[in-house]
């Protein structure tokens, strides 16, 4: 899908050009959703660039990611998209600044992007170029991260909480499972914003960007919102991996407490199988056989030796 925005306002409206449109001069941002090849064609020959596939997209190399080509700054980002379903996943992005104005190529729809493009819809002066929709894009996808980690943030804050809670209930498998996808979600933001710290570093060098000198201002603010949350993700990634040792660790002491309780009975229990295992035996010559006492006697052994380990226990304190 094919939608312009144009600088006058009025939100992205969806095209169906045809092989001879032509883009109109007040475009400011052009958006290809899930693109077509029809319609990567007719938006390169209207643009005069070509632009990348999305196997292109998909490269790891930084140099098939960030380079300039026939006067247009192509920029891809790996965007964290997801994260508050069940299956938070990194897609590629791709922007591109091209005679002044932002054309992005997705396959993904991250909420950033709808609440830009709901933004611009609700006021006329909001992007009235492609370097605006380009540096207000990079600023709402940083917010949204940033929300994410706020609120993955609060998770981790209940999961320990939870953890070091004296009564816990329900065992440690549920707290496990919120801990993974937080450090997940961690890892993937982090992920995220290096991608963007180095999409935001190329864009500097873009004639574009360079020409104003609110841009560049705006530019710098926004790659220092980046390097904070950043440190922030591995902050909070080096605290899930805390709460996740004294999980496993607590763990292991409440396993050892079960363990400990049943080597105790067993002891306690050994004696008094033992006097009952041998006056079970009923030999015609046991000279307690025919006692009146006997019965009495051999459970009276056997109280007596199940209290004596308790006391002992107890009094060492293993109890």
């Amino acid at each position: 899908m094919l939608r312009v925005l144009r600088s006058g306002g009025g939100g992205l409206e969806p095209v169906a050009p045809g092989p001879d449109w032509v883009l109109p001069d007040d475009v400011a941002w052009i958006d290809l959703t899930n693109p077509n090849r029809a319609e990567e064609l007719i938006a390169e020959k209207a643009l005069g660039v070509l632009l990348p596939t999305r196997e292109e997209m998909a490269e790891i190399e930084v140099s098939s990611r960030l380079y300039q080509e026939d006067g247009a700054a192509f920029m891809t980002a790996f965007l964290l998209v997801g994260a508050d379903g069940d299956d938070p996943g990194v897609e590629p992005v791709t922007f591109v600044l091209a005679k002044g104005r932002l054309i992005t190529i997705r396959y993904v729809e991250p909420r950033a992007f709808v609440a830009f493009a709901a933004q611009a819809e609700r006021d006329a002066n909001f992007c009235r170029s492609g370097v605006e929709a380009f540096l207000g894009l990079l600023d709402a996808l940083i917010d949204r991260l940033a929300d994410i980690l706020e609120k993955t943030s609060a998770d981790v804050e209940r999961i320990s909480a939870d953890i070091f809670r004296p009564t816990r209930r329900g065992g440690f498998k549920p707290i496990l499972r919120r801990l993974g996808r937080s450090q997940s979600i961690a890892a993937k933001a982090r992920g995220s914003l290096v991608s963007l710290a180095r999409l935001l570093s190329f864009a500097a060098l873009s004639d574009d960007i360079a020409a104003g000198k609110e841009h560049r201002e705006r530019l710098r603010s926004l790659q220092r919102d980046a390097q904070s949350l950043t440190d922030h993700s591995a902050y909070l990634t080096e605290n899930v991996t805390f709460l996740l040792d004294s999980a496993v660790g607590l763990i292991n002491t409440d396993q050892n407490e079960i363990m400990k309780v049943f080597s105790v009975w067993a002891v306690i229990l050994m004696p008094p199988t033992l006097i009952g295992s041998v006056y079970g035996m009923n030999f015609r010559h046991m000279p307690e056989l025919g006692w009146v006492g006997g019965y009495p006697m051999a459970l009276g052994l056997m109280g007596v030796t199940m209290i004596a380990p308790i006391w002992w226990f107890r009094r060492k304190g293993w109890l």
